[in-house]
């Protein structure tokens, strides 16, 4: 078929952004969330920094599974 639309180019890497992109926002949004109640937290009882600093970098998590994801998808 020559003038054939080849999906697989196309689709490939729309996958991938997705993984990335949606990973990222869903991270982003974990963290506001953690922050704000971080904030608040610390404000009352500053003897929790390290555990606030460690709750805010969990999320982080996420992006890197999502990048994994998405160097998979590009590399199948």
């Amino acid at each position: 078929m020559d003038g054939a639309i080849p999906w697989d180019r196309i689709v490939v890497p729309f996958a991938a952004a997705l993984a990335m992109g949606l990973s990222a926002l869903a991270t982003a949004w974990a963290q506001a969330k953690i922050g704000a109640a971080g904030a608040g937290a610390l404000a009352e009882k500053p003897e929790l920094t390290a555990t606030i600093i460690i709750l805010v970098a969990i999320p982080e998590t996420m992006v890197i599974l999502g990048f994994v994801i998405a160097a998979m998808i590009l590399l199948h």
